[in-house]
């Protein structure tokens, strides 16, 4: 048997235990041995709670019933977590996600209030995901930005430069070491090159996901009864791929944006400025 089917066998045993009618009949047989001074009630508590342990945690209803509560406890637990996360944002990345957040609340209630429903639907509750991704997203943009404006490239640049310059006129061994740091500086200044194009990528997510809801919140304005439900752009499926993608891009490139800036902090301490003419884009 494996440990992770030990593992599940103990989590359902843990969970039935500590369920409230199993703890208070305990209760009740101890209190019965108490009240009567006899073993009997307490050997009838033991022979119940034993085949209770044993025929319970086994059953197909329970396992999926535990299953269903730690999904809950473990989405609670995401949730607060991305509150926390939010509330560490500068003032306007808080705005972009707080905006979002609003305007999908009202997309909800425009919604029942047009169609009269009770309940919303299921596929446009799938705003409450894309809200998620886009916070998670933001916070993996403003992290990456930050990391990329502490990297001069320019440094690296200049020293390609002086390096290709000097190597004519050094002898063969100082040549050999100097072909080498070329080498490194060029791997360098591509990984640059990567990690940014990864952030552009990024961003052009994040302004899908507006556009997104934006573009619900207009065709739910404009619907005036539940016929009008049909011209709704609810199909996620191909934005949330590419969210999908862009996230597993972006777990490729983590290890190499560490490394390099690890390189750039030992070898150029100088900090970074700016290009002037530098294009300011909506998210910087």
């Amino acid at each position: 048997m494996s440990g992770s089917t030990l593992g599940d066998k103990s989590n359902y045993l843990k969970e039935a235990a500590s369920e409230p009618y199993n703890i208070w009949s305990m209760v009740l047989f101890l209190s019965a041995a108490a009240y009567t001074q006899d073993w009997i009630p307490l050997a009838a508590g033991v022979a119940v709670e034993a085949a209770y342990l044993t025929v319970i945690p086994a059953t197909t209803f329970y396992r999926r019933l535990v299953e269903r509560r730690a999904s809950r406890r473990n989405q609670q637990f995401r949730r607060q977590q991305r509150e926390e996360m939010v509330r560490t944002f500068e003032p306007r990345d808080r705005e972009m996600v707080e905006f979002l957040r609003f305007q999908k609340n009202k997309i909800y209630e425009n919604y029942l209030k047009f169609t009269q429903l009770r309940d919303l639907p299921v596929s446009i509750q799938v705003l409450d995901v894309m809200w998620e991704q886009f916070v998670d997203l933001l916070d993996i943009y403003r992290r990456r930005k930050n990391h990329l404006r502490s990297i001069n490239r320019q440094s690296i640049q200049n020293q390609i430069l002086q390096t290709q310059r000097s190597m004519p006129q050094a002898d063969a061994a100082t040549r050999i070491l100097m072909e080498r740091n070329l080498e490194i500086l060029q791997r360098r200044l591509q990984t640059f090159d990567e990690i940014e194009k990864s952030v552009r990528r990024v961003e052009a997510e994040l302004q899908a996901i507006e556009n997104k809801f934006s573009l619900i919140n207009d065709q739910v304005v404009t619907m005036n009864s539940l016929g009008g439900v049909g011209a709704l752009d609810l199909n996620f499926d191909e934005l949330l791929n590419n969210i999908e993608v862009t996230k597993q891009v972006l777990e490729e490139t983590s290890p190499v944006l560490t490394g390099l800036n690890a390189m750039e902090s030992t070898n150029n301490p100088e900090q970074f400025q700016p290009a002037p003419q530098m294009r300011r884009r909506q998210y910087e």
